[in-house]
């Protein structure tokens, strides 16, 4: 049995996707090595939505579990077709946990065995861990650097190693990802006239277009998306 006064911590197990047919299911991603233990009908998880949504607040019981093509997909109390369903897109799933039970999932921890963590990239220690973020798309751990704070996302390309009992985070950013990049040269400077160069034919051939004509376009150096 469990005390009452037990510290209890919240850890996340999985993230409703999107609708599946239209009797209320919905996909899920797993994020727990043992859904056997944790997605039994009857199990209770909190549930992370926006402020706006309905089911701000609540809590969502799991009725059933199936798997389609190597999918889970869940069935809920009180979703009953596909428009309530996809009410839930995106939530995040949390369930009740003990401090004192170990975990035994692999890459699973809780957001305070985290917090305060030494952060090294190659060797060098680059700041600690301020705070997790927990978004619908990922989870981003956010590094408190002796500049400023930065956001690093919880992935495994990125996040390879997490070791609790020695307090080290190692991180394998892309370039860019903790500092600015270099400026490319801009191509117009190739081109740039000089101060000192009389530019009245210049004026001249940027004058208002007479009557009737159609201006040009103003495309040189304008920003673009890649």
């Amino acid at each position: 049995m469990n005390d009452s006064t037990t510290p209890r911590s919240q850890l996340r197990v999985g993230r409703l996707t999107k609708a599946h047919g239209l009797k209320g299911a919905i996909k899920l991603e797993l994020f727990t090595d043992d859904p056997g233990r944790r997605f039994v009908p009857g199990a209770v998880f909190t549930l992370q939505v926006p402020t706006g949504s309905p089911w701000h607040g609540k809590k969502i019981e799991l009725v059933e579990l199936r798997w389609y093509n190597q999918h889970a997909v869940g069935f809920f109390k009180d979703v009953p077709d596909r428009e309530a369903a996809e009410a839930l897109a995106k939530a995040i799933l949390w369930i009740d946990q003990d401090d004192a039970e170990q975990s035994g999932e692999e890459d699973a921890w809780y957001d305070h065995q985290l917090i305060g963590l030494s952060v090294v990239r190659d060797g060098v220690q680059i700041g600690t861990i301020a705070r997790l973020e927990h978004l619908p798309a990922q989870d981003l751990l956010i590094v408190k650097t002796p500049a400023a704070e930065v956001m690093i996302p919880f992935v495994k390309a990125i996040v390879p190693s997490v070791d609790i009992a020695t307090g080290i985070v190692t991180i394998t950013p892309p370039p860019g990802l903790l500092e600015e990049l270099p400026e490319e040269p801009d191509d117009d400077d190739d081109n740039a006239v000089d101060d000192n160069v009389d530019n009245s034919d210049n004026t001249a051939a940027t004058a208002a277009p007479e009557t009737g004509s159609e201006p040009q376009a103003e495309i040189d150096g304008a920003p673009g998306r890649s």
